[in-house]
């Protein structure tokens, strides 16, 4: 499988095409978000209501519909899960834009923004413990043990990046334990407990498959921040740069790049405040050293990784589904 581009028009139905054997279920699944969160305070509901309008794809809650249908129809209590998945995904994403003081997300405020960072924290707060009552409510260990393990990971993954004092030691081995811990660790657990839901005899294949995609998932977006404002604008977006954080395409480019190309970067990193010039120059450094490429090479290597784990699962829409979900994830341009 390699890396191309797709319109996002040809992503949005290609998404589609891969949510429609679960298309029921995922109508299901929104209305259980408003279920588990609603509560009797009229901040909460103006909150939830907010945040309910910038609901993402419904992207993990999908992979557990599916991981629970390989072989029958998804129990009732898939349902359930896929919206406790959902919930923390977005209770990471509150918090993600408190810690940044984010104003901006998919193209909307911030609860953050909107409300306050208080409100922002406390938020980000009452979600995690609304998926963690309706988890306990529901009395499955194995499927707790899942979802509890992936927002442990993701907690000790945040507190790992702000721990790194010197980013540019940041190595291809401490990316990878970043990225599996703060991102694939979350698709682990959808695909998990869907197996546990509906799949048993294939959990490690699904648990593995859900690892390999979200380390996948993680590289195709941190390529986007080097990429997809220049295919756009004509200038990188450099968000990650601007903040200073180390992904995969700078990491693989300091590699090869001689002491002067080294000093260009340090000076950016050294900005409390870089600018555009600053950013777009690095950019091409780490274009020209090979990074991008090495990226490329390596989220394609992780998709071979996910489309093996398939190899064992039963025929069916569902594991087609699956499958078609990898590319999805790597050819995505939002």
């Amino acid at each position: 499988m390699t890396l191309s581009t797709r319109t996002p028009s040809a992503l949005a139905a290609a998404l589609r095409d891969i949510q429609a054997p679960v298309r029921d279920d995922l109508a299901k699944v929104s209305q259980e978000l408003w279920r588990i969160v609603s509560a009797d305070v009229p901040l909460v509901n103006d909150v939830q209501e907010h945040l309910m309008g910038m609901k993402g794809k419904l992207f993990r809650p999908t992979l557990l519909l599916l991981s629970s249908s390989l072989e029958r129809e998804a129990p009732p209590r898939a349902i359930t899960f896929a919206a406790i998945i959902e919930l923390i995904h977005v209770a990471t994403l509150v918090h993600d834009d408190a810690v940044d003081h984010s104003v901006l997300r998919r193209g909307r405020p911030t609860v953050n923004a909107l409300f306050s960072h208080q409100v922002s924290v406390i938020m980000g707060d009452y979600l995690y413990l609304r998926a963690l009552r309706e988890l306990v409510m529901l009395g499955d260990l194995e499927a707790m043990k899942a979802i509890t393990q992936a927002s442990n990971e993701m907690t000790l993954g945040e507190l790992r990046q702000l721990a790194a004092y010197d980013a540019l030691a940041f190595s291809e081995s401490d990316y990878d334990t970043l990225i599996r811990a703060k991102t694939a660790s979350l698709f682990m657990a959808a695909c998990e407990v869907g197996a546990v839901c509906g799949a048993p005899a294939h959990r490690r294949s699904l648990l593995r498959f859900g690892e390999r995609l979200g380390m996948a998932f993680q590289v195709a977006d941190d390529l986007l921040d080097y990429t997809e404002g220049q295919e756009m604008t004509g200038k990188p977006s450099g968000h990650d740069l601007k903040e200073h954080k180390v992904t995969l395409p700078l990491i693989a480019a300091l590699r090869e790049m001689d002491s002067a190309a080294r000093g260009r970067v340090e000076s950016l990193f050294a900005d409390p405040e870089p600018d555009d010039e600053a950013i777009a120059e690095v950019v091409e450094l780490v274009r020209v050293h090979g990074g991008l490429d090495y990226a490329r090479r390596r989220a394609d290597q992780f998709s071979r990784e996910a489309e093996e784990s398939l190899a064992d699962l039963p025929d069916g829409s569902s594991r087609t589904a699956l499958a078609d979900a990898i590319a999805y994830v790597v050819e995505r341009r939002w």
